[in-house]
């Protein structure tokens, strides 16, 4: 998997970039979870699930069908008020989806694991993509803050800093132009 910090920032430029003029700090609050939570299923170990199982780690919840459900879930509870088929309904729920999708799609450019379960429910199959530059991060705390730590946050400020600063510097001067029309 590629960190929780990796992960949280390439969500938080998802929301950013989405401007939805709503509560900017509740939609990156809501943006990371929706990134990081996918990893939650690590405590399927604890119960005696194995990796390879649906419910295992890179399972079911880094599946499209939970990153659908669970952008449903996110956003009929924190924006009820929101129609749910206006505009901004839908463009709340595919920022939430986007959001939720771009932790297996992380996690399916790292270089351990034994891949993503894209398909679970239907399918158990685990996918990786054929470009495979992110190193993958060390589970545990005590793992993490370690040297290799180290060298999987300097890769992830390469693999997904740097094109997450880019869409947010573009985003930027997109909107500027567009303001001055």
């Amino acid at each position: 998997m590629a960190s929780i910090f990796g992960h949280a920032f390439a969500a938080f430029a998802i929301g950013k970039v989405a401007n939805t003029q709503l509560n900017p700090v509740k939609l990156s609050l809501l943006v990371i979870f929706c990134s990081v939570i996918p990893d939650a299923d690590v405590i399927m170990f604890n119960f005696g699930y194995s990796y390879a199982h649906p419910l295992g780690h890179r399972g079911f919840t880094h599946s499209i069908v939970f990153a659908f459900l669970l952008a449903f879930l996110i956003r009929i509870i924190f924006y009820r008020k929101v129609k749910f088929f206006s505009k901004l309904g839908i463009k709340l729920f595919i920022v939430f989806l986007v959001a939720t999708l771009s932790h297996s799609l992380l996690d399916a450019c790292t270089n351990g694991g034994k891949g993503v379960g894209f398909f679970i429910p239907f399918d158990n199959t685990r996918h990786f993509f054929s470009w495979r530059p992110i190193l993958v991060s060390p589970l545990g705390v005590g793992r993490f803050f370690s040297e290799y730590g180290v060298r999987v946050l300097q890769n992830e400020a390469f693999y997904i800093g740097i094109p997450a600063i880019s869409l947010l510097i573009l985003h930027y001067f997109l909107r500027k132009i567009n303001l001055k029309k």
